[in-house]
């Protein structure tokens, strides 16, 4: 199915498929996918997105705030869904009325919720680096207070790498904190506690060391199909697919004179008479606007439109001087395939300064989304 209003969203279920599949063969033992679909599924739509991975059998989820899991859970989704962030107390009966794991994410946040009078299921986050949330690695006996928590039922413990790419530092850094992680795993058991399942890796964790061995790998960006680096594929021996293309129409086609200005603030002028379409989509719905003035450029019948002066909230000015034929109600490729031509999430955020997963997970919720190439597919 495509779109047919203004802007909108296509999913490749095919190419999603594919990506499990790539994911399955690097995984070793019993070690299992935990899909993170924070930010509505890094724009992809995270109901839609995990009732697909709940037919490919991925039965582990984790997600950034809690509100984020109650969605996932009011529409059916099954499985395990890991709340990674904070949750205020006012919000904690949420966590048992939709059967959602929260983090704990220190002592005192631990000591919280078994006041609460509840029983929670939880996972323990450990710091070994990265400090941002969980329980420094060395406070192993702040740790082991935790784990005589009663109300808490622990199911997992895990923690998180810094390191993105393979390099020498990352590559000691990344065994410190391991070293640090297995450290506490070991205390746990000294102490004669079940050490609880256990995760560490996300998509670049699982594509540098594929030699680890535990319980989930909580991954987004393989999934999607999407690296922060065009050569990573390569780099890493892995062929990915991405699912999501974002397409708008062309709304309006001008003729506009040499020395006109073509949008706000006088900030463009047009240096000889030009044609220009005006597409429906704009800042409001992700389309970031530092790709203004000519940074940027959208795909029209396989050519490259650049885009002229600022975009705006909702919509977005192009050049089609040399693409001939185009009229209203076409439809220009802002990420994906048009014709022989392609530009991609990384492509994106290349020209905008930043990584392909902040471009996909600011899109707007009104830009509809749809399935495509949706067939059954042995995994």
């Amino acid at each position: 199915m495509k779109g047919t209003g203004r802007a909108w969203i296509e999913l490749d279920i095919n190419n999603l498929c594919h990506n499990v599949n790539v994911v399955r063969k690097r995984l070793p033992g019993t070690c299992q996918i935990m899909a993170s679909v924070k930010a509505d599924a890094y724009g992809h739509g995270a109901v839609g997105f995990c009732r697909e991975l709940n037919t490919l059998g991925v039965r582990a989820f984790c997600v950034a705030a809690v509100l984020e899991g109650v969605e996932l859970r009011k529409h059916h989704i099954e499985g395990e869904i890991l709340v990674l962030g904070y949750t205020h107390p006012e919000q904690f009966p949420l966590l048992i009325k939709y059967d959602l794991t929260q983090t704990v994410l220190d002592l005192d946040y631990a000591e919280m919720l078994n006041g609460f009078g509840e029983k929670f299921i939880v996972h323990i986050k450990i710091d070994t680096g990265l400090h941002r949330l969980g329980e420094r690695s060395e406070n192993l006996d702040r740790i082991i207070r935790i784990f005589e928590c009663e109300n808490l039922n622990i199911t997992g413990i895990y923690t998180h790498f810094i390191a993105e790419n393979n390099g020498e530092t990352e590559k000691v850094f990344t065994q410190e904190q391991l070293e640090r992680f297995h450290h506490v795993c070991t205390e746990i058991k000294e102490h004669g506690f079940n050490l609880p399942r256990t995760h560490i890796q996300n998509s670049y964790g699982l594509l540098d060391r594929p030699d680890l061995s535990f319980d989930y790998v909580r991954i987004g960006r393989i999934l999607y199909g999407t690296l922060n680096d065009p050569g990573d594929a390569d780099k890493y021996g892995v062929e990915l697919r991405p699912v999501l293309s974002l397409k708008a129409r062309v709304g309006a086609i001008k003729t506009v004179l040499a020395g006109e200005y073509i949008g706000y603030g006088f900030s463009y002028i047009a240096p000889k008479d030009m044609r220009i379409a005006v597409l429906a989509i704009g800042y409001a719905d992700g389309l970031p606007r530092n790709l203004s003035h000519g940074v940027g450029h959208v795909l029209i019948d396989g050519q490259r439109a650049p885009v002229l002066g600022d975009i705006c909230m909702d919509q977005t000015i192009v050049d089609i001087t040399d693409i001939a034929k185009v009229v209203r109600g076409d439809i220009a490729v802002i990420i994906g395939r048009s014709g022989k031509a392609e530009t991609t999430a990384c492509d994106i955020a290349a020209q905008a300064g930043t990584i392909s997963t902040e471009i996909l997970g600011r899109l707007g919720i009104r830009l509809e989304r749809y399935k495509t190439n949706k067939v059954t597919i042995t995994v």
